[in-house]
């Protein structure tokens, strides 16, 4: 397996995962302006529309595009958002988040979410994509990479841990900075290139 950057050359692997997933959200989520309701009929009313706009954005290389790719040769099996913190207006306007005093957005990077392939779970290609990070964020110009994992208190299932296994995040030299309640804020310092 290897890790990449989703640019032109990879998206055509990345968007067969998420077709592959039965995922219609094509990481178009944190960018989405309506609420939940509009947000799910857009996922199944039209499924091609997330998928559209994220293609063009990867084509004309847009901040809010990136992420990281894991690959079985030429194949996807697993995805990172990751892309500036402030290219997600979404995230600070969310209720868990919108009291938290993040800090200032220069140069801090933010793990959207991830997607792996059902067939290939539980065999560290989350941790793979978060190892790679580092590298990446680092010749981005980044300085941090911040995460959002999910403790309801009870044990998420694979589908329902988008964000991020606390645990997986901590084991890679993340640390929360706001570890409170069931929305943790977890930050890696990496300094800048």
């Amino acid at each position: 397996m290897r890790v990449a950057a989703l640019t032109r050359e990879t998206a055509a692997a990345w968007s067969a995962l998420f077709d592959a997933c039965g995922c219609a959200c094509h990481c178009r989520y944190w960018h989405f302006e309506g609420n939940k309701n509009a947000w799910l009929a857009r996922c199944f009313d039209e499924p091609g529309k997330n998928r559209e706009e994220q293609m063009g954005l990867v084509e004309s290389g847009a901040l809010e595009a990136r992420g990281l790719v894991a690959l079985e040769g030429e194949t996807a099996i697993g995805w990172m958002k990751l892309a500036p913190r402030a290219k997600l207006g979404k995230l600070r306007r969310q209720g868990a988040y919108r009291a938290l005093d993040l800090g200032d957005d220069d140069g801090v990077w933010s793990i959207g979410c991830f997607l792996v392939h059902p067939e290939h779970r539980r065999r560290g290609i989350a941790r793979a994509l978060v190892s790679e990070a580092d590298v990446h964020v680092r010749a981005w110009a980044g300085r941090a990479i911040e995460a959002y994992p999910h403790r309801p208190g009870y044990a998420l299932r694979d589908e329902e841990a988008w964000m991020g296994p606390e645990l997986m995040l901590a084991g890679c030299g993340y640390v929360a900075v706001h570890g409170e309640g069931p929305y943790p804020v977890y930050r890696k310092e990496i300094g800048r290139v």
